[in-house]
């Protein structure tokens, strides 16, 4: 499943947020971000960190896995939450 969301953290995709897309509770993990054309492997902290993800960009997440619905919900939720 893939999703696009803006992301409102004013400070972007910063270590901790980005740390916070890496965990998961969840069975099936986000594999991709996409991001002004580029791609991040959503399971690592600096490849996220290198998209360099700013406050208001769009990004497109990947999920694939058994409960990938429910990953994707809960990364959705997560982000627009502002990843506090």
């Amino acid at each position: 499943v893939s999703q696009k969301i803006t992301i409102n953290n004013p400070s972007g995709l910063h270590l901790r947020p980005a740390g916070i897309c890496v965990m998961s509770d969840q069975v099936s993990v986000i594999d991709y971000l996409y991001v002004r054309g580029g791609t991040a492997n959503a399971k690592s902290v600096l490849s996220v960190l290198g998209a360099c993800v700013k406050c208001g960009d769009e990004i497109e997440l990947v999920c694939k896995g058994a409960d990938e619905e429910e990953a994707m919900k809960a990364m959705v939720k997560a982000i627009s939450s502002g990843l506090w």
